[in-house]
C-alpha cells in the first residue's frame, strides 16, 4: 500500500503542476492585462500605468514572470489580487471552504440517489417502469447544469418560493439568526445548487450502478443465497449491491473534475460564492494571480479527490494494489 500511495502522490503532483503551468501560460497569453481597461481613460498618465505594470512584475518576459510564479508557488505565496492588493491565497481561502460544501453535498446526492436508482431498475429489469426511469435519467443526465438551475429557480424560487433563489446566506437576517436558524439558512441556500449538481450526478451514476447489479445478479453467490431462502431484499441489499459498488466507487471519483466544472456554472448562477464565481470574476478583470490560484486549488481538489477514490478502490478490490 506505501509504494501504491507514493506513486499516486507523485502522478498527482505532476497532474497539478501541469495545470497549474497551462493555467498561467493561458491567461497571460489572452488579450489585454489587469491594466488594459485603464488605457481607455485619457485622464490616466501613461506612466503611471507603466508603474502599476512594473510593480506587479507584468513588463517582464513571460519566462521570467513564470519563473517567479513557480517560486512563489513553493514557498505558498501566490501573490496579490491585483485589482485590491490583497494576498490572493486570503480570497481563495475564503472561497474554498463554499465550494467544498457544494460539491461534497452534490456527490452524496449522487452517490445515494444513483446507487438506489440503479438498485432499483436492476431488480424491475424490463419492465416499464424500468425503461420510464432509464428515459428520465438519460434526460437529465444530456442537460446543461446551467439550464437545469435555471429551471429550478423558475420552479422553486421563482414559482412556488420554497427556497432562495441565490447567495450563500439571507443578507439581511442571517447574522440575527440562532445557530440552528443560521445552519437552516445556509441549508436552504444550499439545497437548489446542490440538487442541480447531484440529479446530474444522480442520473449518470443510476445507469452505471443498474448495469453492475445486473451482471452481479446472475452469479453463483447469488444463486446459493436463493437457494438457502434468503429473501430478496437480503439478496439485493446485502449481497448483490455490497458487490457491485466498486463500478460506482470508480465512478465517483472520475466525476470529480466534471462536478468541479459544473461548480463555476452552478455557483455563478445561484451567486454561490465558491470558487467558480471568484475564477470567473476574477478572470474578467485579468486577475492572474486569483485565476491561476483558482485553477491550481481546483486541480488540488480534482488529485486529493481521485487519489482517496484509489485508495478506497484498492482496499476493496486488493488487485489494483499489486497490478498498479
Amino acid at each position: 500500500m506505501g509504494w501504491f500511495l507514493l506513486r499516486r502522490l507523485a502522478h498527482g503532483a505532476a497532474v497539478i503542476f501541469i495545470a497549474a503551468s497551462l493555467a498561467f501560460i493561458l491567461v497571460h497569453l489572452a488579450p489585454g492585462d489587469p491594466f488594459s481597461s485603464s488605457l481607455d481613460n485619457m485622464n490616466l498618465d501613461p506612466g503611471a500605468i507603466a508603474r502599476w505594470r512594473a510593480t506587479y512584475g507584468l513588463d517582464k518576459p513571460l519566462p521570467v514572470q513564470y519563473v517567479r510564479f513557480i517560486a512563489q508557488v513553493v514557498t505558498g505565496n501566490l501573490g496579490p489580487s491585483l485589482p485590491s492588493g490583497q494576498p490572493a491565497i486570503d480570497a481563495l481561502a475564503a472561497a474554498a471552504p463554499r465550494t467544498l460544501l457544494l460539491m461534497g453535498t452534490s456527490l452524496v446526492v449522487s452517490i445515494v440517489g444513483g446507487v438506489f436508482l440503479g438498485a432499483w431498475q436492476a431488480t424491475r429489469r424490463g419492465s416499464a417502469s424500468d425503461r420510464i426511469a432509464g428515459t428520465v435519467s438519460l434526460i437529465v443526465a444530456s442537460l446543461p447544469e446551467f439550464w437545469l438551475g435555471l429551471v429550478l429557480i423558475l420552479v422553486f424560487a421563482v414559482k412556488f418560493h420554497v427556497f432562495p433563489s441565490g447567495g450563500v446566506t439571507d443578507a439581511v437576517m442571517y447574522q440575527s439568526y440562532g445557530v440552528a436558524g443560521k445552519l437552516w439558512d445556509r441549508a436552504m441556500h444550499l439545497t437548489l445548487p446542490a440538487l442541480t449538481l447531484g440529479l446530474l450526478g444522480t442520473a449518470s451514476i443510476a445507469r452505471y450502478q443498474r448495469a453492475a447489479v445486473l451482471d452481479v445478479l446472475p452469479q453463483d453467490f447469488i444463486r446459493t443465497a436463493r437457494a438457502k431462502g434468503v429473501s430478496e431484499r437480503q439478496v439485493l441489499w446485502r449481497h448483490a449491491l455490497r458487490n457491485a459498488l466498486v463500478p460506482t466507487v470508480v465512478l465517483a471519483g472520475l466525476s470529480l473534475p466534471t462536478l468541479l466544472g459544473g461548480a463555476v456554472f452552478v455557483e455563478r448562477i445561484f451567486t454561490w460564492n465558491g470558487l467558480g464565481l471568484l475564477a470567473t470574476t476574477a478572470f474578467g478583470s485579468r486577475d492572474y494571480h486569483v485565476v491561476v490560484g483558482a485553477a491550481l486549488l481546483g486541480a488540488v481538489l480534482v488529485v486529493v479527490g481521485g487519489i482517496f477514490t484509489d485508495l478506497v478502490h484498492a482496499a476493496i478490490d486488493p488487485r489494483i494494489r499489486s497490478g498498479a
